[in-house]
């Protein structure tokens, strides 16, 4: 089933010329320009349409978490013009949510910062949720980059891959 797919949104690309594919809502993505490795999982919970509110489920895999987290760093492309909830947004370990001391959102600066009460452990997926999206009213592909910054590091934020969201 999976080849079948593969073949058909080459073929389809192919005969359209589209530059890009995104199928099953962020669950297979070609031609994106991040690589493969630097690709989070996503999901937009209501579907991703424009001028709607959504939730984005924006995932870190274990493997990615192999520091503790004093800090997530959200940043966004500046033609992204939703708008976001900061008194909606959750970190989630193990299915639980952990305490926020604060969420800043920085329209200017186009980042969303995220400070937990302890530091996020390290070798656990992570969650971040962001309720309450007021998704753009244009779609297309969006690129949304994760830094973290670890207790008592060195005060740099660091890269730890890109969410590509679709919004149709």
């Amino acid at each position: 089933m999976r080849r079948l797919l593969s073949a058909l949104a080459v073929t389809g690309c192919l005969m359209t010329s589209f530059p890009a594919v995104v199928l099953a809502n962020q669950g297979f993505t070609l031609w994106s320009g991040i690589k493969r490795e630097n690709q989070l999982p996503a999901h937009l919970q209501f579907g991703g349409n424009r001028y709607s509110t959504d939730r984005y489920v924006l995932k870190i895999p274990a493997k990615k978490m192999d520091l503790a987290v004093a800090q997530f760093a959200i940043t966004y492309p500046n033609y992204y013009n939703g708008a976001f909830d900061p008194k909606a947004v959750d970190i989630r370990v193990k299915g639980k949510s952990v305490p926020l001391n604060e969420v800043k959102w920085n329209r200017e600066a186009r980042v969303i910062e995220i400070f937990p009460q302890e530091p996020v452990p390290a070798g656990n997926t992570v969650e971040i949720v962001l309720s309450n999206v007021q998704n753009p009213p244009f779609g297309g592909m969006y690129y949304f980059n994760c830094q973290i910054l670890s207790p008592g590091d060195v005060p740099l934020l660091r890269y730890i891959g890109t969410w590509v969201l679709s919004i149709s």
